[in-house]
């Protein structure tokens, strides 16, 4: 078999093979990263960062960024097991640190390893905001989003060698190869990231509800982002992320539904 036939059935096999179901919404995902492979990875990493950096352990903040992720988690892990998916997180070993730094930012590794900066703190204002944020970051774990970046990422890097080979002049190589980064970039990867983030924020809503926190603060939260920003954001197709205005009324639409799923976990009344 050509190297170019090969390159070709490979990535083929990839999409056929290594699909997974995201358990919130039912529908499969592209992930060929099995959490044996990326957990270790990803823990191993995040010890090395919290090893270099300023972790906050016993302030009154840092217990609450503790907190709440249990309370998150912990919703979570009710929620899997009541629709079917006991045992879901077995492989995962959440931490959650607070790290002394002025970056306004929060962010999760594969199997629940999560940073606050307490920069993000006085945009959160207090503890339901905290719990926006954290339901965020939770999602994104429990939907795998790390390992599907990783295998668009490498079918990004397959879909180059691909064209490559095909390609035989040196002159219509270079203009593939410019016209590839940037379409599969602004086309493909982009859409995919903020897909990630649109997904993340639905599902966190719903489990910070039914932790019982307030998801009415969502979209209260975004709209201090955005006030914080000053309109400095790039358009939203050149971004990773959805616009502050695109995720404040999508929060603003979902609220009621993450209530509503609260309701069928006994969870009336929010903090």
């Amino acid at each position: 078999m050509s190297t170019k036939k090969f390159v070709l059935v490979f990535v083929l096999f990839l999409g056929i093979a290594s699909c997974k179901v995201n358990p919130f919404t039912g529908q499969k995902v592209l992930n060929f990263y099995p959490n044996s492979q990326i957990f270790p990875m990803a823990f191993a990493q995040y010890d090395e960062f919290i090893g270099q950096n300023d972790v906050l352990e016993k302030t009154t903040e840092a217990k609450m960024i503790t907190r709440v992720g249990q309370r998150i988690s912990s919703a979570a892990e009710r929620w899997l097991s009541a629709n079917g998916y006991p045992g879901y997180l077995k492989d995962y070993r959440w931490e959650y640190n607070l790290v002394k730094d002025t970056l306004i930012n929060a962010w999760c590794m594969p199997g629940g390893k999560i940073v606050f900066y307490t920069g993000i703190l006085p945009i959160c204002a207090g503890e339901t905001g905290v719990a926006v944020v954290m339901g965020h970051e939770v999602a994104h774990a429990l939907a795998d989003h790390g390992a599907q970046r990783m295998s668009a990422g490498t079918l990004q890097q397959l879909g180059a060698v691909a064209g490559n080979i095909a390609i035989q002049d040196d002159k219509s190589r270079n203009m593939f190869n410019q016209a590839y980064g940037i379409g599969s970039t602004v086309g493909l990867m982009l859409p995919f990231s903020r897909s990630h983030e649109t997904e993340a924020d639905r599902i966190g809503l719903q489990i910070m509800a039914i932790a019982g926190y307030n998801p009415d603060e969502a979209s209260r939260l975004w709209q201090r982002m955005k006030a914080n920003a000053g309109g400095n954001a790039p358009p939203e197709f050149l971004s990773t992320h959805p616009s502050n205005d695109t995720r404040i009324a999508n929060l603003t639409q979902w609220a009621p539904l993450a209530r509503q799923e609260a309701q069928k976990f006994g969870v009336t009344s929010f903090q």
